[in-house]
């Protein structure tokens, strides 16, 4: 069965905090093996989140590129911000809406911002997910992802 995950985020949580999430999950689930595709909700976040990954620190290095970027099968991780061409095992959600290809993988994550629009649109995203046969669960943004 496919699991997912929504991380509350915290009141005010700037988009860069955002990013920083995410690099901090993209590298736990990549050194634990698994492929994620992080869907942006546009090519400017892509870029930034592509950006930001390059910017690890050597020891954290995380072999990525951007959808249609790099070898034809893509990286263990892919960046993109229309429906990804290769499977993965993770799903990275940064769209305001419950992306059609979400079932696909068999692990999710989505954000619940602090605000009540984000809030809303968080809760369609639920439905969307719950209805496609994922087995959901909330929890605050980890301050720090801890490899297992």
């Amino acid at each position: 069965m496919n699991q997912g995950c929504f991380y509350l985020l915290p009141e005010g949580a700037s988009p860069e905090a955002i990013v920083v999430c995410v690099c901090q999950l993209t590298t736990h689930f990549y050194r634990q093996g698994l492929g994620v595709y992080i869907h942006a909700q546009d090519q400017l976040q892509a870029e930034l989140l592509d950006e930001a990954l390059w910017q690890q620190p050597s020891d954290g290095f995380i072999a990525h590129n951007l959808q249609g970027e790099g070898p034809p099968q893509g990286a263990q991780v892919v960046i993109g911000w229309q429906p990804p061409k290769n499977g993965r095992a993770v799903l990275i959600n940064l769209a305001p809406k419950a992306p059609d290809f979400a079932r696909r993988f068999s692990q999710l994550v989505d954000f619940v911002p602090s605000d009540d629009a984000g809030k809303q649109q968080a809760r369609e995203r639920f439905k969307v997910y719950r209805q496609a046969g994922f087995t959901l669960t909330t929890a605050p943004v980890p301050s720090q992802t801890q490899d297992e």
